[in-house]
């Protein structure tokens, strides 16, 4: 089946365009609750969503659709992504909805679903969907309406859940942090969580107005951080995105780390305590360095495709724990079921906190290698892969390589292009093998 509406991760659109529209989201919700109608009597959804100006009106669309199949709906305002789903799972609901685009800008918006067990659903399931709203809508009666109420602890259950991922005797006394909450889906619970703890906390990016979301500000702009830890002279500083499933971490010196390193030390923190560590899945763009530094330490390392998607498979698939992206997104299955920009911050925090050291020493055995990236954009009708010497070229640079070094070439999902990425210990010889491939396929 053609996959219509359905992407890697959800929904995706933009507000006033096919497919996120309130009429769209009226018949999602519809189509939605009718397949969970068929699974069982009286279903019970929970939506949340982040800072947008447009979510006001697409929540409201959505929920007017299920209630239009005879679905209840619990509504909790603006709250991260992992915290719908922990509270889908936790209230023992039928499915739990969130609506957000993540880091991209104000205009766009963005639909995820999680199951009853807080976690990303089949394919099978939203092939139903698909094919449910290709069908004539079947209202349901005024009797058979579903109810929506506002759930009013959703915020505090949720800081809660945060608090328990780590150990009981962890306290954050005596640091000073700055948490920057994008002005998304974090902004309130983001500094409650470190503040209950027991750090000094110094919020910004935590004044939402509609339009201002991931805007000079959290994870995807993380200057606005490096900039408020040094004028503050905090211990570290915290950025979230706009839904709050990844983190970025700078250091009392505005040393920026990304989500490769921080996935390396939360893994490296489990095996000092004597916790079994199998294995660790990262993706194709995952520096060749932390790879190095997780196998010297006897970890196995899988690299999945890019996605917090293809990393979640990967790990269910091999039973293990610890995943992520250098962007920030970590996953770590024996705390919570999807990434969850504030547990992997109380994660790194817990880390450096029992090593009696600070974060720059905890990796100070870990030096990232150069990435080069190059992209080369393809002509109408060119085959870049049967591009003339790509494959001697490709043999001539891993020769060169060796094993300090790699490669990836891939087409890029959304344009024309073809991304080159060379990284070695030397990035003058990264460089030059980038340009040199880059040349091949022009």
């Amino acid at each position: 089946m053609t996959r219509r509406y359905f992407g890697t991760d959800g929904i995706r659109g933009t507000v006033g365009q096919a497919p996120i529209t309130p009429d769209f989201m009226l018949r999602l919700g519809h189509a939605v609750g009718r397949v969970l109608k068929t699974q069982e009597p009286s279903p019970t959804v929970l939506i949340g969503k982040d800072t947008r100006i447009s979510g006001y009106m697409l929540e409201s669309a959505l929920e007017a659709g299920f209630a239009s199949a005879g679905v209840n709906v619990l509504l909790t305002g603006p709250l991260p992504t992992p915290g719908v789903a922990y509270l889908t799972r936790a209230l023992r609901l039928s499915l739990g909805v969130v609506i957000s685009a993540s880091h991209n800008p104000f205009e766009d918006n963005g639909i995820k679903f999680f199951s009853a067990r807080g976690e990303k659903l089949p394919d099978r399931w939203e092939q139903q969907v698909e094919a449910a709203l290709e069908e004539t809508p079947q209202w349901s009666d005024s009797q058979g309406l579903g109810k929506a109420r506002r759930l009013d602890d959703a915020q505090g259950r949720y800081v809660e859940f945060c608090k328990s991922t780590v150990t009981g005797e962890l306290t954050l006394k005596g640091l000073k942090l700055v948490v920057d909450g994008a002005h998304g889906a974090g902004y309130q619970v983001a500094p409650k969580v470190f503040h209950e703890l027991g750090a000094e906390v110094v919020a910004i990016g935590c004044s939402p107005d509609g339009l201002n979301i991931n805007a000079g500000f959290g994870a995807t702009h993380p200057e606005a951080l490096v900039q408020a830890v040094q004028t503050h002279r905090a211990d570290y500083g915290i950025a979230l995105d706009g839904d709050a499933d990844r983190l970025q971490l700078v250091d009392a010196a505005g040393r920026l780390y990304n989500g490769d390193e921080l996935l390396f030390l939360i893994a490296a923190d489990r095996l000092a305590q004597g916790r079994s560590v199998p294995g660790v899945v990262g993706t194709l763009m995952t520096n060749l360095a932390v790879e190095q530094a997780l196998r010297a330490r006897g970890m196995e390392f899988v690299r999945a495709k890019v996605g917090d998607r293809y990393v979640l498979e990967e790990l269910v698939a091999r039973g293990w724990q610890l995943g992520g992206e250098g962007s920030g997104h970590l996953i770590a299955l024996d705390c919570h079921t999807t990434g969850d920009g504030l547990v992997s911050a109380l994660q790194v925090l817990q880390a450096v906190v029992r090593s009696g050291h600070s974060l720059a020493h905890a990796l100070s055995t870990v030096q990232l290698f150069p990435q080069v990236l190059v992209n080369v954009r393809l002509r109408a009708g060119q085959d870049w892969q049967a591009s003339p010497g790509l494959a001697e070229a490709q043999q001539s640079v891993l020769a060169e390589l060796g094993d300090r070094g790699r490669l990836l070439i891939r087409p890029s999902g959304t344009e024309p292009l073809v991304r080159v990425m060379v990284e070695a210990a030397d990035g003058a010889l990264a460089r030059r093998c980038a340009e040199r491939l880059a040349d091949v396929l022009r």
